[in-house]
């Protein structure tokens, strides 16, 4: 029969109490764990992921939306077409935006400011998260100031181009011969420059939270080239700059 000494009975113990030990120490980890997957920010899909600060401080959020909860509702007006203009009216749209291209060759002929004015209007009509309309437009006609903007992205391409991009990209973009150089940026007699709100305001001066803000400025950047094409104004003679962080 096998005896334990004093000294072996001693081992047994130190290592049977080191056990139980991890192992409440192991609970407590997965205890805490699973309380913090409860406190989570909520799912975002990478292709969704933005700035935005999807869990805002619930004392900020209390505190501007007694504010904001008596809105007034716009009703919805809409007309009924019959199928057959439906279809027509769809077709013609698609065959419009279908003559929308991506020019590099910009035309110094001037566009009148009604236009511009009427276009960015329609990109303000966009859909946004929590409609909170996340978009600021900038229209820079002076000569100036279009070529201090010329020589900031072009500083900031050029590392694009020799960094930031990456070898598989700078090749894709060779078929299209473009590079680092934005000599349009002066010719243009118009620049529209998109700058995203990360955050606003409400009445009450509190910061307020704008959800997926990249996402609704580039929907509304879509429907601004939209009402550039239907105005019949070329983008041979207005730039548009966009993603820029306000």
């Amino acid at each position: 029969m096998f005896f334990l000494t004093p000294l072996l009975v001693a081992v047994v113990c130190i290592l049977i109490a080191w056990i139980f030990k991890n192992a409440d120490g192991n609970m407590e980890r997965r205890k805490g764990e699973t309380r913090g997957r409860a406190q989570a920010r909520p799912w975002v899909d990478e292709d969704l992921k933005d700035s935005s600060d999807l869990h805002p401080v619930e004392e900020d959020a209390d505190d501007w939306q007694d504010s904001e909860e008596n809105v007034e509702h716009i009703p919805f007006s809409h007309t009924r077409y019959p199928e057959k203009e439906m279809v027509k009216r769809s077709q013609e749209f698609y065959e419009l935006l279908n003559k929308r291209r991506s020019v590099r060759f910009i035309s110094n002929e001037q566009v009148p400011m009604e236009v511009i004015d009427n276009v960015i209007k329609a990109a303000g009509t966009a859909p946004s998260g929590a409609h909170t309309e996340p978009w600021t437009f900038v229209v820079v006609k002076d000569p100036d100031v279009k070529h201090k903007i010329r020589q900031i992205i072009e500083e900031e391409e050029e590392i694009n181009y020799l960094k930031r991009m990456g070898r598989q990209w700078v090749t894709d973009l060779k078929k299209l011969r473009t590079n680092w150089i934005k000599e349009y940026l002066d010719t243009a007699p118009v620049l529209i420059l998109i700058f995203k709100q990360v955050h606003g305001f409400a009445t009450n001066g509190k910061r307020k939270v704008h959800y997926y803000n990249e996402i609704s400025v580039s929907i509304a950047c879509g429907l601004l080239l939209a009402a550039l094409q239907i105005s019949e104004v070329s983008l041979k003679q207005v730039t548009l700059i966009s993603f820029l962080n306000l």
